[in-house]
């Protein structure tokens, strides 16, 4: 983290970095460091005590330079005229700068990303400095233990940094323009995602490591000057061809990490084709399954539950759930004016499902299936969520008992698990992922492939 955090009231304003008097500072501007503060932090100072150099809002170049002394031969300094009062300026200049206020869903996501890459690396570092009893180490035994059992330390720490950075987006945009702080943020994770809410409590909560207090506060800083209002009204102008929601997480992953998206297979289905696969889905439950209302059937068979339970068992950022709910939505309002409320609550939330590996796109899926609820006028109870699911579609379904970390992590677990092991699923649909050597090869899948 830079040396030096200038604050006002608790919000962080700018940052310093110092290094040694008569050190390069032409060379550690241009270093790997300086370059990752610059892409994540939108003020900050440069000095060697002698010089100061003001870089703001990604210039990185000094966009005002301060020398208060010269060095001769000998090692002696000799001030120069006036530059007290020039570096007077400077650094009021410094806490009077304002933030560049972000309002494309573009902008946020590649500082986002930039944040995120490094509370990462932070992660992983003190990972690597703990002994095995340390905190860190207990949490990735309990993720393997009921997640990911192949789950790496680069993983978990990349789970930590996307869980951290997308659920304070999340929590900004649920926060409706009320006061928005690092610690007011757990209060403002939608209800609808327990597991993130309660996910971002420990690892984000009122313990978050001192090491990452200043990537958090920067984050938030970056939420209360971004423009949500107008970018979420950028998520909903959805069109043929685009998804901003989709493209927004595929900003971040460019800017993040950008050979996620071929280990884990990644790629956006063009809207046309999720649009088609839909419809078929409902036309053959229609012919051939002589369901008469297709996606939107609520019938349910002997033991009580719903007939038609649909699954995308590699959900991403929720493409497909979200053309499912939209086609079911445009026939039940169609039918029956004002029953759509019950409906949802009844007979959608039950037996709508998906998986999602990767946390920022689980995140992202329940923002933007939520939004698209309450914009067709479905107000969430208090106890239910979308079941939409964190887990390994390819790993083995089976009872996860309670970790030392927290008994909600193996209740989602076990929530998938039963999707898996019990529910009848009648429609699986979707983009699974694909890739010529996919990452996700868990002994289960593997030895079910090899027919062992």
């Amino acid at each position: 983290s830079p040396d030096f955090e200038v604050a006002n009231d608790n919000v962080p304003v700018g940052y310093i970095e110092a290094k040694d008097i008569g050190a390069n500072l032409d060379k550690v501007q241009e270093s790997e460091q300086l370059q990752r503060y610059f892409r994540s932090l939108d003020n900050v100072i440069l000095t060697d005590y002698l010089e100061f150099r003001w870089i703001l809002n990604e210039e990185y170049h000094a966009k005002m330079t301060v020398r208060l002394a010269k060095v001769d031969s000998k090692g002696c300094l000799t001030p120069i005229p006036d530059a007290l009062s020039h570096l007077k300026r400077l650094l009021k200049n410094f806490i009077e700068a304002q933030s560049i206020t972000l309002r494309s869903p573009e902008e946020l996501a590649e500082k986002i990303a930039y944040i995120a890459e490094q509370m990462k690396d932070s992660i992983l570092q003190g990972y690597k400095n703990e002994d095995k009893n340390g905190k860190l180490h207990g949490q990735l035994d309990s993720f393997r233990s009921v997640l990911i059992d192949t789950l790496t330390a680069e993983e978990f720490a990349d789970m930590v940094a996307q869980t951290v950075c997308y659920g304070l987006f999340a929590a900004k945009c649920s926060s409706c323009g009320q006061p928005f702080s690092r610690l007011t943020a757990i209060y403002f994770v939608p209800k609808t995602n327990p597991f993130l809410r309660q996910l971002f409590s420990q690892l984000a909560g009122v313990d978050l490591d001192a090491g990452l207090v200043w990537l958090v506060e920067q984050l938030v800083k970056v939420l209360n000057h971004a423009d949500i209002a107008a970018i979420l009204a950028d998520f909903g102008k959805r069109t043929r061809q685009e998804d901003p929601v989709v493209h927004f997480y595929e900003t971040f992953l460019k800017h993040y990490n950008p050979q996620v998206r071929e280990i884990r297979g990644v790629y956006y289905t063009p809207e046309p084709v999720v649009s088609y696969i839909v419809r078929s889905v409902d036309l053959l439950l229609k012919d051939k399954f002589k369901l008469k209302k297709g996606l939107t059937d609520y019938s349910k068979i002997d033991d009580g539950t719903h007939r038609v339970q649909i699954l995308d068992p590699a959900t991403g950022t929720g493409t497909f759930l979200y053309a499912v709910i939209a086609n079911i939505y445009q026939e039940v309002s169609k039918r029956t004016a004002g029953a759509w409320s019950a409906y949802v609550s009844e007979h959608l939330l039950p037996r709508v499902h998906g998986f999602e590996l990767l946390m920022a796109a689980y995140t992202v899926a329940h923002m933007k299936l939520g939004l698209q609820l309450q914009e067709y006028g479905y107000n969430f109870k208090s106890d239910e969520r979308l079941r939409v699911f964190l887990t390994n579609t390819l790993d083995k379904a089976h009872d996860m008992h309670e970790p030392a970390f927290a008994k909600w992590l193996s209740d989602e677990a076990n929530a998938a698990n039963a999707i898996k092991k019990d529910t009848p699923v009648m429609v699986i649909l979707g983009n699974p992922p694909y890739s010529g050597h996919s990452a996700n090869t868990g002994e289960w899948i593997r030895e079910l492939l090899r027919g062992t």
